[in-house]
């Protein structure tokens, strides 16, 4: 029997919201590790310079970064061999381990070297989960969509991603104003891991429940026996070599303005700890909400005007952003400056998952979107926090500016010679 349209319509939105939720709680458990890092980097590190325990922190979020390209390669084989479905359930379960590990890891004074070893290892396991992550839930919520609302749609794979950052953030908040500096820096900065590890399971049994995409069903019916490997996404050169040039200048930027901006605005605008985890939860907050309107306007007028619009303004305006942010002395200003940022950064960031999810077929879709995208990721977004700090090391802090600069030059120039992926993308050749 033929299901109505109003069905399909509630169990596609349905299919969505788990594959979104679930994306949530990944995220958080990443996120949860930049966020904290200024109370727990004394604990995994031997007492000295500040900045030199946060470089150390850094360097751990960087290598965790390395593992995203493996993980894009393991989970999108699952994912276009075995089913999304499948390769999302065991992502968020390998994130659940890492939160565990860190939570209940011992001190350096308790363990010495043994303390950042077993640091490192939890952050190489989260960074292996969500560097399938990515890949996989792009193709879900991009699969799921329907063809006139998929820019829509996947713009919530952002807006969760953001989310996951701002519980991170929340819970930050509520520990400030409950624990004492010295309760959060001596045991207080466990609990957003252990709560990451519960939130895990959560999801894990709502990922259980998702039902397989059209696109999936429709590409296992063909029998290919190269579905999902390398040797197969190489026949797509000029798809993996555009996913690498878009995401180049947009991880970049992101990274910078949400993961990074917490610790330069205390350790560069000299706010507060308190200051800065507000200041970044409500510009998160609005970025976030801003990611459907401009998802929604793709649907309308394409992709390639938005990602122009946020190449260009990037070009022009970062250095003088991020200079007048240095410069300030004024919560209001400091906001106003960030939002900026981050509305610029947005062009990017609300429509960057269905556009790589549109340049490949099915059968090699999840691995096209998440391993040249991890790839990249793991060079230029999980570096971003380390040469910021190494540079405002050795007194060249604005050369960070321009390399930034220059990264967002170069995808504006990818996106100026692409193709609206709207209009030839691959998902209109399958179940619409």
């Amino acid at each position: 029997m033929t299901q109505s349209p109003e069905k399909i319509s509630l169990s596609r939105l349905r299919a969505i919201v788990g594959g979104a939720i679930g994306n949530l709680v990944e995220w958080y458990d990443w996120y949860a590790y930049s966020a904290f890092a200024l109370y727990f980097s004394a604990s995994f590190f031997p007492a000295g310079n500040a900045t030199a325990q946060l470089l150390n922190t850094a360097g751990v979020f960087a290598l965790g970064f390395l593992m995203r390209p493996i993980g894009g390669w393991l989970f999108g084989h699952i994912a276009d061999k075995s089913g999304r479905k499948k390769s999302m359930t065991w992502s968020v379960l390998l994130m659940s381990f890492g939160s565990l590990l860190i939570a209940f890891t011992p001190t350096y004074e308790t363990i010495g070297i043994l303390a950042p070893v077993v640091l490192l290892v939890a952050r190489l396991l989260q960074g292996l989960s969500v560097g399938g992550e990515y890949g996989v839930s792009a193709t879900y919520l991009s699969e799921m969509a329907s063809r006139n609302r998929r820019g829509f749609y996947s713009s919530f794979q952002y807006v969760t991603l953001i989310g996951g950052q701002l519980i991170a953030l929340g819970i930050q908040l509520i520990l400030q104003s409950q624990l004492s500096d010295a309760q959060l820096h001596a045991w207080g900065w466990r609990i957003p891991f252990i709560i990451g590890a519960v939130l895990s399971v959560i999801a894990l049994y709502l990922r259980s429940s998702l039902q397989e995409t059209p696109s999936f069903a429709l590409q296992q019916t063909k029998q290919k026996e190269q579905k999902g490997t390398i040797r197969e996404l190489l026949k797509h050169p000029r798809a993996i070599l555009t996913v690498v040039g878009l995401t180049l200048g947009g991880t970049l930027a992101f990274y910078t303005y949400t993961t990074y901006m917490q610790k330069f605005l205390v350790n560069t605008v000299h706010l507060t700890k308190e200051q800065s985890t507000m200041l970044s939860f409500i510009s998160l907050l609005l970025f976030a909400l801003l990611q459907p309107f401009l998802g929604a306007l793709s649907d309308r007028i394409g992709r390639r005007p938005l990602l122009i619009g946020f190449g260009v303004l990037g070009v022009i305006c970062t250095v003088p952003l991020l200079t007048a942010l240095s410069h300030t002395s004024s919560l209001w200003i400091a906001f106003l400056l960030l939002m900026a940022a981050l509305i610029i950064v947005s062009g990017y960031t609300s429509i960057n998952a269905v556009v790589k999810a549109e340049l490949f077929p099915a059968e090699v879709r999840a691995l096209g979107v998440g391993l040249p995208y991890a790839l990249t990721v793991a060079i230029f977004g999980g570096s971003a926090e380390y040469i910021a700090l190494w540079l405002k090391k050795i007194g060249h802090e604005s050369w960070f500016y321009w390399y930034i600069t220059g990264c967002i030059g170069i995808s504006l120039l990818v996106y100026v010679l692409m193709r609206d992926t709207k209009h030839s993308s691959k998902l209109n050749e399958e179940i619409s």
